[in-house]
């Protein structure tokens, strides 16, 4: 009887990480940078104090590298009042509200550390790279979306 009952315990419980599994998902986007940047809440929040370049956007000499090879990961998820689109769309926003964050956190290090610009900014998902001067990945999935950018906080020579 006790083997009867930890068998059919084992059961469900091995059901119910295959239905699980089976919603997961994890929707890769390589979405544009300047979306994020025309938003308002970017407007308002990116204060101008601190430059980014991705890739190998051209930009001023450094004059000091003060932290190398940083790494920011954000997730955020689309608030329910959002999800009357489609599921796509959904993930965008998430998309953009992740990656929002993540220059948000760059920016005050850099002020913190006394840089003035972020460069050689990447996504680092995972560990793999993905170099763009104009786009960003961001990973979607049922918690939500998430941007990972590796980057050089520096000083840069006025």
């Amino acid at each position: 009887m006790k083997q009867s009952v930890k068998f059919t315990g084992f059961i469900v419980l091995f059901a119910y990480l295959c239905a699980f599994n089976a919603q997961a998902r994890d929707n890769t986007y390589f979405l544009p940078i300047q979306n994020v940047l025309e938003t308002s809440e970017a407007k308002e929040r990116l204060d101008g104090r601190v430059k980014f370049y991705f890739a190998d956007q051209p930009h001023p000499a450094v004059e000091a590298t003060l932290k190398s090879g940083f790494v920011i990961h954000k997730r955020a998820r689309a608030y329910r009042s959002d999800w009357t689109d489609e599921e796509s769309e959904n993930d965008e926003k998430g998309c953009i509200r992740s990656m929002l964050t993540v220059l948000r956190v760059f920016q005050a290090h850099a002020i913190k550390v006394g840089g003035n610009a972020v460069v050689n900014i990447e996504s680092y998902f995972r560990n793999n790279v993905f170099r763009s001067n104009d786009q960003y990945e961001c990973h979607a999935g049922g918690s939500g979306s998430g941007v990972i950018l590796r980057g050089d906080i520096v000083k840069l020579k006025e």
